[in-house]
């Protein structure tokens, strides 16, 4: 993995522009109002012009109006310095997916049945396994 990311012509270049993509991406949020840091984001950088995706046009408008103050905003930025433009763009922005968290509860007949289970088991490994999975009843979930 190392030689492909240290090696000319690999994955280092894509790996840096993620990065500097990232950084700008972060950096653009921390100005943004409230209400539009969920609509706007870094889309790409090309021949000196980096593209924002916003999902809605009355946040295009925004960001149109905002223009000269965005530029000055990421030309702060090492990777920004010669910035020479913004295209703004329309697209659906998907948001971050975080599964929710599952709840499991193990009642207190099933593990003394898995301890019953592991006691028969001549298998070190999944008496072992079998234990564990038991001592997981009448734990609180977090």
């Amino acid at each position: 993995m190392g030689q492909l990311l240290r090696t000319r012509g690999s994955l280092a270049p894509l790996i840096h522009t993620a990065g500097v993509l990232l950084e700008a991406q972060e950096h653009l949020l921390k100005t943004l109002p409230d209400e539009l840091s969920d609509h706007v984001r870094v889309g790409g950088y090309h021949d000196g012009n980096l593209t924002l995706m916003t999902d809605r046009a009355v946040w295009l408008t925004w960001l149109r109006f905002e223009r000269q103050r965005l530029l000055t905003l990421l030309r702060q930025l090492p990777a920004f310095h010669d910035l020479s433009g913004l295209t703004f763009k329309v697209r659906p922005i998907k948001p971050v997916y975080t599964p929710h968290p599952r709840t499991r509860e193990l009642p207190e007949t099933a593990a003394s049945q898995l301890r019953e289970c592991a006691r028969d088991t001549t298998s070190p490994r999944l008496r072992k396994s079998l234990e564990r999975l038991a001592s997981h009843a009448g734990q609180d979930s977090e």
